[in-house]
């Protein structure tokens, strides 16, 4: 396969409510195109959303933010008003913060999940 620049897409149900929450509440650069909104990911990579009618949000993570400290990362997503999911993972439990762990237990990252306007699940986490 010769080398070819690559990004994701999910769909929405609202790019109008899309663009606020990745903009606004997310601090992403979003441009409208005629298509849906391109996503440039500060950290680098593009994510491209599209308005589809019989939008079914995603079940499992879409899309993860890395963050150097989760604690300060989910403070701002709560001050913006996104609530977190919880959860059961059997052992692996969220603190009264909402973040599971994983780092001290030696079971992953330290992550706390939430949903973007559509319903689609996306993640803040922390590596060691």
């Amino acid at each position: 396969m010769n080398e070819l620049s690559a990004f994701s897409g999910y769909s929405v149900n609202d790019t109008d409510s899309a663009k606020t929450f990745y903009a606004d509440t997310l601090g992403q650069n979003v441009t409208e195109q005629k298509e849906g909104l391109k996503i440039t990911l500060k950290g680098g990579g593009e994510v491209f959303l599209y308005e589809k009618s019989d939008h079914a949000p995603a079940t499992f993570t879409v899309l993860n933010f890395v963050v150097s400290n989760i604690d300060e990362a989910v403070a701002s997503l709560q001050e913006k008003g996104v609530a977190l999911e919880n959860y059961d993972m059997g052992p692996m439990k969220a603190d009264d913060k909402g973040i599971y762990r994983g780092i001290a237990s030696g079971h992953g990252p330290d992550i706390a999940w939430f949903k973007d306007s559509a319903g689609n699940i996306l993640s803040v986490l922390q590596s060691a």
